[in-house]
């Protein structure tokens, strides 16, 4: 099966060109500069002409809850991949938070059993630590696995790792890379007593991100920074959400350093002054700051202090979202529409679609060490999205994929819209309709 999208504005690797792009079954056969002429193209099956469209690698989100297994009432792999499909998002990374938690290596199993069943784009599944459980680690499989995933401030069960002769064994023997939470619980503990004992059980949403506080992160993503130097370990840390912590990340783009950082579409987009408007709808851990961390983050994005641009994409439903500080959950869904948010930050001059490429394409690819997979490459997998910009949409509620049925973006208007996404050389998603087909594939790691 050969598919032939001419005239595209294709973004890879720092630079946007126009040309054309072979897809030959499940790869990417050839990539064309634009001056060769139509009468040298093979013969295909499939041609489409994108002239006007931007063409890029599928976005590879590093971070994701799709609630499978035992929470499946809100989110599962079925919805939520597709989903993520119709958000140019072909290929995901799970967390181990589920019930039973991906914590032990038979579970871990039936995951992968579960997506390959279930699944429309790529998948892996992250092995979660606990205070009882590093002896596994040796039994990993590196080819197979994404990460370790370590939450050094949590309560979600036992998956609090606390102790610190069991960290260090976690980052000196983990033969994957290290995706930490960070959180200092006991920081936490004391600042929700506190606000608890000012306003009452629940203090009102507002004061999340004073309970959850820079302190709190901070504190936590240093003990893991220094850690990781102190051992050797590749250590990833998710969602950090303060100028503070960024102190702690090089300004560089160096594609060797084995500590880097992750920011989430939401951290991006909003700040505390928009908890007045949505509440806790945008309640999440860690919690969204103020407005000159949300600023500070964003400059991140260009001088490589931030490696990696993912969701959290984290789906409840609505009503499990009543309350406020303590009573709400925490989490919302992002992954639908993570691509088109980040595109209007680069319409409003905050980065480069070339950057943006590199942030949620190509970086995660790399730190990863995921084969094949995020970039324009002949020879690579084809997962490739395109994309059409100056066409305003405004997100209602009829257009959520994600089976909890919501969305904080209802209402948002937006410039760019997925028109397209190819899983492994599959057309999966064509304007708003998805055609069947077997193509997601479990992820695989070169290390």
């Amino acid at each position: 099966m050969r598919t032939l999208i001419k005239n595209a504005t294709l973004v890879n690797e720092g630079k946007s060109f126009k040309g054309h792009l072979l897809i030959e079954d499940e790869q990417i056969a050839r990539i064309f500069t634009q001056d060769i002429t139509p009468c040298t193209f093979p013969s295909c099956e499939r041609i489409i002409d994108a002239e006007g469209l931007y063409l890029i690698p599928g976005v590879i989100d590093d971070h994701v809850h799709f609630r499978e297994p035992g929470l499946t009432h809100k989110a599962d792999m079925v919805s939520e991949s597709r989903a993520a499909a119709a958000g140019g998002v072909t290929s995901y990374m799970d967390m181990p938070n589920v019930k039973p938690q991906t914590t032990d290596l038979e579970t871990l199993k039936e995951k992968y059993k579960l997506a390959a069943e279930k699944s429309c784009v790529n998948y892996s599944f992250f092995f979660g630590a606990t205070n009882t459980n590093s002896h596994l680690l040796k039994e990993l499989d590196p080819s197979t696995i994404c990460g370790v995933k370590l939450f050094m401030g949590s309560s979600t069960g036992n998956m609090l790792v606390d102790q610190e002769e069991t960290l260090r064994k976690i980052f000196s023997e983990s033969p994957l890379p290290i995706m930490t939470h960070c959180e200092d619980a006991t920081i936490i503990a004391t600042n929700q007593k506190m606000f608890q004992e000012r306003y009452g059980e629940d203090p009102d949403i507002t004061h999340h991100p004073e309970i959850r506080s820079e302190e709190a992160c901070y504190q936590s993503t240093a003990l893991a920074v220094q850690l990781a130097k102190e051992t050797g370990a590749q250590l990833h840390v998710a969602h950090v959400t303060t100028a503070r912590e960024l102190s702690l990340f090089q300004p560089t783009t160096d594609a060797s350093k084995k500590i880097t950082a992750e920011a989430c579409v939401a951290h991006l987009f909003y700040s505390d002054e928009d908890y007045k408007r949505l509440g806790t709808r945008i309640k999440c851990n860690p919690a969204i700051k103020t407005a000159t961390d949300r600023d500070a983050l964003r400059h991140a994005l260009n001088d490589g202090r931030i490696d990696i641009v993912a969701t959290d994409h984290a789906p409840h439903l609505i009503s499990e979202k009543e309350g406020g500080c303590v009573k709400a959950v925490s989490g919302m869904p992002m992954v639908q529409f993570s691509l088109v948010s980040m595109l209007r930050l680069v319409d409003e001059g905050v980065l480069s679609i070339e950057r943006l490429v590199e942030l949620m394409c190509h970086a995660p690819a790399r730190i990863f060490h995921i084969a094949e997979r995020g970039f324009l490459r002949e020879g690579a997998k084809a997962d490739l999205v395109l994309l059409r910009p100056n066409a305003p949409w405004t997100l209602h509620k009829d257009m959520i994929i994600s089976k909890c049925g919501w969305s904080p973006l209802e209402g948002e208007t937006f410039n760019w819209s997925v028109e397209q996404t190819y899983c492994n050389g599959h057309l999966l998603y064509n304007h708003g309709f998805f055609t069947p087909g077997d193509c997601a594939q479990a992820l695989r790691f070169e290390r």
